[in-house]
């Protein structure tokens, strides 16, 4: 059997009802909900059981220090020059970055390939259509955003399981900070 997966991060509730506070203005838009607003450490994608296991194993002997995050304003990502997300941006942060870094080693210790794409923390707000109005009105709005700080104290293991109203986001296992 295959598992859809990935690490990720998920803000408290305080943080999350903001984001939700700040989601409208954009016609068409496929508003993110409560369950599914997460920051991806490492996309792995479809694993069978002897991978999923081999990850879930290799995650537990991560050790990271408790860090804090804040939300630093919007922005969004383009396929082909047409708008497809829009998110909240994380302000930059050394201990995300290097938590990031040692779970795409343990990806790759674990045989799946180097990600290609550029780490960009944010947290996904909506996904966009070619018939999804205009993004400058809500950008605009929403440029000052300022969300935080908050502690992040674990990460976790996600099976993203899909389904026509959007993906649902099921913690598999949580990793505790632990100092090395």
């Amino acid at each position: 059997m295959s598992h859809r997966l990935f690490f990720g991060l998920r803000p408290p509730p305080t943080i999350r009802e903001a984001l939700l506070d700040s989601m409208s203005g954009i016609d068409n838009a496929r508003w993110q909900d409560d369950d599914q607003l997460h920051l991806t450490l490492r996309y792995v994608g479809e694993a069978g059981a002897h991978l999923a296991d081999d990850l879930a194993e290799a995650a537990a002997k991560i050790s990271f220090e408790p860090f804090e995050l804040s939300i630093a304003g919007c922005g969004f990502f383009a396929r082909k020059g047409t708008p497809s997300a829009i998110w909240a941006a994380l302000r930059p942060s050394e201990p995300l970055i290097r938590l990031h870094r040692r779970i795409e080693r343990l990806c790759q210790s674990c045989g799946l390939p180097a990600e290609t794409r550029k780490f960009t923390p944010h947290i996904t707000l909506a996904r966009l259509n070619t018939s999804s109005g205009p993004l400058v009105p809500f950008l605009t709005r929403n440029t000052d955003l300022a969300l935080g700080p908050w502690q992040v104290d674990h990460y976790i293991l996600y099976e993203s399981h899909l389904r026509q109203s959007g993906s649902l986001y099921e913690p598999v296992v949580t990793y505790p900070a632990k100092v090395p």
